[in-house]
């Protein structure tokens, strides 16, 4: 298993690279997991340029991914959407690991 990201999510994070002028060649979408949330965890995203030697990379639908190991524990097989929708808009996740998570989508347990 691996993370994935939507072609929707994929295009929300290239229109979000275009926004801050940040060169889609050399950026990345970091996930990871953070302690905290109302759930226990609760996750990270973040656009960056630097990639650790140690993070685990790859390339889905022209987006260059990275994780952490200890982040990748937690997300190996994880679902990255994007959602447009009325009552809100925002990154979704969903995660097989996870057994348990707030109602806001945003933290979980494992």
């Amino acid at each position: 298993m691996a993370i994935e990201l939507t072609e929707r999510a994929a295009q929300e994070v290239k229109t979000i690279f275009e926004q801050n002028s940040l060169p889609a060649e050399k950026s990345y979408l970091r996930l990871g997991v953070k302690g905290g949330g109302c759930s226990g965890f609760s996750y990270a995203l973040d656009l960056t340029e630097t990639k650790n030697d140690t993070d685990e990379e790859w390339e889905i639908h022209g987006v260059k991914v990275i994780c952490d190991p200890k982040s990748y524990v937690y997300l190996n097989g994880v679902s990255v959407d994007f959602k447009d929708e009325v009552m809100g808009r925002g990154f979704v996740f969903n995660n097989p690991n996870a057994t348990s998570s707030c109602g806001c989508g945003s933290s979980f347990s494992a």
